[in-house]
């Protein structure tokens, strides 16, 4: 029998990463917060700085994650990735590293090493042009966000 006092994981956690006094750094909180405001079923949805350890004690319960953070791969500002981190390493220099050096990339990581990644990770990134001390995202990033939200949700949906 079942635990009627233990809370059920979350079918669906979506952790938005970043810094809203970061420009484009912003990208993760400020998605989370337009998916938070859309109440979708069996969702839920939490904000982080991307410290390293903070997010493998977040993820530990839960079924599906999914992480949304602005990422810096080369691409052009304003492209949008999809990473299944159950099936493929995350360069470290994608995600970029917390002020702590123990980022986004290295808890994934550690967390494979200690075979303690949730059962499903997903990692939606929006290409960064700006990460400079500020706020307001830069004009790439700004049109990209609804595009980046309405695949988010398909994906939750879809799952």
């Amino acid at each position: 029998m079942a635990n009627p006092t233990k809370k059920r994981a979350p079918r669906v956690l979506i952790i938005g990463i970043g810094n809203d006094h970061r420009h484009d750094d912003a990208a993760g909180l400020i998605a989370a917060r337009r998916l938070c405001a859309r109440k979708l079923p069996r969702v839920t949805v939490v904000e982080a700085t991307g410290e390293g350890t903070a997010l493998m004690e977040l993820w530990q319960d839960a079924g599906t994650v999914i992480l949304l953070d602005a990422v810096q791969s080369g691409a052009a500002p304003g492209t949008l990735h999809r990473l299944d981190a159950r099936a493929q390493t995350v360069p470290t220099r994608f995600l970029r590293c917390s002020t702590h050096a123990f980022g986004v990339a290295e808890a994934i990581e550690l967390a494979r090493a200690l075979d303690q990644l949730p059962p499903r990770l997903l990692i939606f990134g929006v290409e960064a042009r700006d990460f400079s001390q500020g706020t307001g995202l830069s004009p790439e990033v700004k049109n990209a966000l609804p595009i980046f939200l309405k695949t988010v949700a398909q994906a939750v949906k879809s799952l």
